[in-house]
This record gives C-alpha cells, sequence and structure tokens, in this order.
C-alpha cells in the first residue's frame, strides 16, 4: 500500500472519481465526491483500491493545476502533505516552516510582513498557487506599492528610483537570498549597505548622524560646535572645502575631515607680519574679523569726550574714523552713526526717538522695552502672550514690523477648525469664544447648543476625548460636525450584544451618564421577575463570568429559568 500503510488506517483517503473521455476529464462535482475508510469497506478492497492508484494518472485529477517553478519540486501526491494538512486549507505554518526568511522578519516584528496591512492575513491570500509553471507568485503594483510598509520610508532621492536599483543581488549579503530570484529581502537599511563610504572610514559608519536622507549635500545635520575646533566669528561664513581639502586617495575624490591642525591661527593663515608680533594672533585680532584690532598703539579711547563700552569696544577704529583720528565727530544720538533700521516706525510729531530708549550698548538684539509698556500699546499682552517671544509676532518675516501686524486671532493663528466645526459656534473665526490666552486647552463651550447636551460623567470629558484623534501616521483628526449620538459610536458593547435589539443596543435603558452602574434597570421588566428570596441574592450568584473563545464577559441572558439550572 506504498504511503498510505504508514497511515495505518486511522485517517480517511479521499478520492475524486472522474468520468474520463478520450479528450479531457470532466470537472469535479460534489456528487462524485466519495469518502472510502477502513471502516466502509473491507480492508482488502481498499488494498485493491490503493494499488490501482499506482495505474491511474490521479494527480491530473486531484492536482488543481501545476505548482510554479519556485515549488516544482513539491510535485507529487506524495508531497502534497509538505504545504496542506488533511482535510484543511494551506497553513501559514506550512508556508514558514520552509520560508524561514519571512518567519524571522515576522519574529522580529519588522518588514512587510509585520505591516498592519499583512499581519494576520493567509499567505495564499496574496500568494496562490496550482496556476501554472510559469506563474509569478510574487506580483507587486509598483505603482501602488506603499513603502513605509516595509518601515523603511523612501526619502524623496529614493523614491525617484526604480525598485531593481536597491533590490539587487549586489545588496544583499546574504548568500540564501542573494540566490534567489526577484527577492525583495536581504537589503539592509543604513546607508553603507549599498553607498559607497566616501570618508574611507575615516568618520562614523552612520551617516544619518550628519546628512539627512533627502539632501546628501551640505551635512545639513554637522554642528561644527560639536567638533573639536569650534566655528566662531568668520570662521562661520568660511566655505568648508577651504579648510578639508578635497583631493585623491586610491585615484578616488577624499575630502578630509579628520586630522587637521588647529592649535594656531598660523596652522591656516600666513603670518603677514612675519613673526614681527609673534605668533599669538589672538593679542591684537579675533575671529570676528582680522581688522578687528584689539589696541591701536595703546590708545585709550576713555580720554575722549566718548568713551566706548560694550559693543563699540569691539568695533573698529575706521567704522567710525572714516578719514583723520583726529576729525570731530557727531555722537551725542545714536542716528548720528546708525541708520533708523525701523524705517521710521516710532517716528513721532517727525521726530525720530533715540534708539537708546529701548536698546543699550551691549548689542541691538537686547532691549528695555517691557511688558508694561506693551500694555500701554493697541495690543496688550495677556496669558500666553507674554511668555510669546517678541520675534514671533514682530519678526515674521526678514525685518521687523511694529504696525499693523493684527489684533485679532486670525490675524495671526491658522484656523484649525475650519472645515469641521460651522461658524455658527464661532462667528468671525473669534477664538475666545471657546478657549483663553491662559491655557489653550481649557476650552469654555456650551454643549447644549448643539443636539448633544452634556450630563453626567460627560461633562467631566474634555473635548479632545471625543473630537479629537490621532491616525495611524499621527496625524490630527477632527470630527465635531454629524457625530452619531449613539453609546455605540465611543464606548465598547461589553454585553457583547446581549441587550441587542433590532441589530441595536440601547444602553440608556439601563444606564445613565452619571455612573456607569445600571441604576436604571429594573430585573421585574425582565423574563425572570424577583420575588422571595431572590430580591436579595447578589447578582455575580446568577450571572457569572462566561467564556466565548477569546472573549469573557459576564452573561446576563439565560436560556432558561428552571430551579434545578442554580439550584442542586
Amino acid at each position: 500500500m506504498g504511503q498510505y500503510e504508514n497511515l495505518k488506517m486511522k485517517k480517511s483517503v479521499s478520492y475524486f472519481f472522474h468520468a474520463v473521455t478520450p479528450s479531457r476529464h470532466h470537472p469535479v462535482t460534489p456528487s462524485r465526491h466519495h469518502t472510502i475508510t477502513s471502516s466502509t469497506l473491507p480492508k482488502a478492497l481498499l488494498t485493491i483500491l490503493i494499488a490501482c492508484m499506482h495505474f491511474i494518472p490521479l494527480q491530473a485529477q486531484i492536482s488543481p493545476g501545476d505548482l510554479s517553478n519556485p515549488h516544482a519540486h513539491l510535485e507529487g501526491l506524495s508531497n502534497c502533505t509538505q504545504c496542506h494538512v488533511l482535510g484543511e486549507k494551506v497553513s501559514n505554518e506550512k508556508c514558514l516552516k520552509c520560508h524561514t526568511e519571512i518567519q524571522t522578519r515576522i519574529t522580529l516584528q519588522k518588514g512587510f510582513h509585520s505591516s498592519g496591512e499583512v499581519k494576520g492575513r493567509e499567505c495564499l491570500s496574496c500568494h496562490s498557487e496550482h496556476n501554472g509553471k510559469n506563474f509569478q507568485l510574487i506580483r507587486l503594483d509598483i505603482q501602488k506599492f506603499d513603502h513605509n510598509l516595509t518601515g523603511f520610508p523612501l526619502s524623496a532621492p529614493h523614491a525617484k528610483k526604480e525598485c531593481k536599483d536597491c533590490h539587487a543581488p549586489a545588496f544583499i549579503a546574504d548568500p540564501k537570498l542573494k540566490a534567489k530570484k526577484n527577492s525583495y529581502l536581504g537589503v539592509g537599511n543604513e546607508c553603507l549597505n549599498c553607498h559607497e563610504d566616501y570618508h574611507l572610514k575615516t568618520l562614523s559608519n552612520v551617516c544619518l548622524n550628519c546628512h539627512i536622507p533627502d539632501l546628501f549635500k551640505p551635512a545639513s545635520k554637522f554642528n561644527h560646535n560639536d567638533a573639536k575646533f569650534r566655528l566662531a566669528g568668520k570662521h562661520k561664513s568660511v566655505d568648508c572645502v577651504k579648510c578639508h581639502k578635497i583631493q585623491l586617495n586610491n585615484g578616488k575624490k577624499f575630502q578630509e575631515f579628520k586630522g587637521i591642525q588647529f592649535s594656531n591661527c598660523t596652522s591656516c593663515h600666513k603670518d603677514p607680519h612675519n613673526n614681527q608680533f609673534g605668533q599669538n594672533c589672538r593679542q591684537c585680532h579675533s575671529e570676528e574679523s582680522f581688522q578687528n584690532v584689539q589696541g591701536l598703539k595703546d590708545f585709550d579711547h576713555n580720554k575722549t569726550n566718548y568713551k566706548l563700552e560694550d559693543k563699540h569696544l569691539i568695533v573698529t577704529c575706521k567704522s567710525c574714523h572714516k578719514g583723520k583720528f583726529t576729525d570731530p565727530l557727531k555722537h551725542d544720538r545714536c542716528i548720528d552713526c546708525h541708520s533708523d533700521y525701523h524705517k521710521s516706525q516710532f517716528v513721532k510729531n517727525g521726530i525720530v526717538p533715540d534708539c537708546s530708549q529701548c536698546h543699550n550698548l551691549k548689542g541691538f538684539a537686547q532691549f528695555s522695552y517691557t511688558i508694561e509698556q506693551h500694555n500701554q500699546a493697541v495690543f496688550p499682552l495677556k496669558g500666553s502672550h507674554v511668555a510669546t517671544p517678541c520675534f514671533e509676532c514682530h519678526k515674521k518675516q526678514d525685518k521687523w514690523s511694529f504696525r499693523e501686524i493684527g489684533s485679532k486671532c486670525k490675524d495671526c493663528h491658522s484656523d484649525i477648525h475650519l472645515a469641521y466645526i460651522q461658524s455658527k459656534y464661532y462667528p468671525e473665526a473669534n477664538c475666545a469664544l471657546c478657549h483663553n490666552e491662559n491655557r489653550w486647552g481649557d476650552v469654555v463651550f456650551d454643549h447644549s447648543k448643539t443636539l448633544f447636551a452634556l450630563t453626567g460623567a460627560h461633562k467631566d470629558q474634555t473635548c479632545r476625548a471625543c473630537h479629537i484623534s490621532r491616525n495611524k501616521e499621527g496625524a490630527i483628526i477632527q470630527a465635531f460636525k454629524d457625530r452619531a449620538k449613539e453609546c455605540s459610536a465611543c464606548h465598547t458593547d461589553k454585553h457583547y450584544q446581549q441587550f441587542e435589539k433590532n441589530g441595536k443596543t440601547t444602553c440608556e435603558e439601563c444606564h445613565d451618564t452619571e455612573n456607569w452602574k445600571a441604576s436604571k434597570f429594573d430585573h421585574n421588566a425582565a423574563a425572570f421577575k424577583l420575588d422571595g428570596k431572590h430580591v436579595n441574592v447578589p447578582c455575580a450568584k446568577c450571572h457569572k463570568p462566561t467564556t466565548d473563545g477569546s472573549l469573557i464577559y459576564v452573561k446576563y441572558k439565560l436560556k432558561e429559568y428552571k430551579c434545578e439550572s442554580c439550584h442542586s
């Protein structure tokens, strides 16, 4: 009996008998499906029938079609159980037992097969078999495929590439995966898995420490202040290649970033004084500018009518003394030397106020304009506006602006509720009708103006709890209009349809919004009225937790109410 002897007659053997014509086999119909077991036929007859199978081309009658080329080695009746479970469909366990590379990714919860779109689905739903030798088991619509499901979102440059540019054997380290045809597995997600190390192992292997995927040049994440040589003054505007030279290394372009000498200025700069004043350039110069001479023949400017203080101490002499040093200079007001940066925005009665009313010599960025002064202006600062930096409102563009910049919320803030909340609830987009300047999350809104008045525990909920959520990408979803009012729209039915009527569970028949206790439930209105001793019996004595598959819940709908159902 061959392989069937190994079954020792413990399992049924199902065969499909077909009427055979010289031209073709008839299709299988339910009327021709028979089950032959050791209990329905004598063992001798069953042995004869099984022996006949060796002379009848049953595979052509049983198999729905040829296996594809990758699975061609599994052809034949003796291999059916490699993929199929007797009496059942193809199981994922069978597939993953062979395709260990997929099983490993799923176990690690990585990759496309661990995504929400694929996880939990049957392998057979995407990878069909018995469709012919040349059938493609892996078929992707490249134009519509969402690469984010793989756990590796495509940056702008990567998105322009063809799939085969990255999913190529050259970028696959695993020999088994490399040998596969049309495989999308095995490509690493580190930059150097695919790209050549431009720095020739002189820097970290983690390219994303300095670069971003969307634009490799410049290295926008690199902060020179984290290096041993911090950039200051004019060094900030020097082109990188001035210090980090590009040269050839083994025939390839290489830019040197490590090991550059910087112990002294003369490591990079030529000494124009030919060592006349020594090598300590900082005694007279600064990185702000080489022309910033800190001392001119030990001249003491404090002996003049204008004492140099703070920022003026670092101004070059020639910046003020454009002619001879002995020529008189006006210096009573800031505008004697400085132009009106604010373009007459503060002019009153034709007079430009002096900068010193708001600024000091420590730097133009520092000012003495107080909140109290601001509150005397058109827009008094309140709540969170007090802590808002000046530039948030007054420097939205390149220049500072202090006139006619807006006084209503919508002048500065985007209306995030536009198209989500009807304008009748906040006319003219007046945020202050619900929000306040002290705390944006403190919302005051009369919900009774809507069709759903808040009562009980609903009063304690925040607006966000019902109206704001996030999708799987983390984007905020607003839902104000057309919100369903049924309990089931927000709450889970913990009774699992026990009290469902006409496809709907009406929670408010038993519960109210004050708490979740069934305060409105009247047992006398149920199928079993309580009387006598039953009145004082705790609910849990009769209504006990029950298990239905993976669900555990309290059983309230009892099948019968006989005494012996509860009492022994």
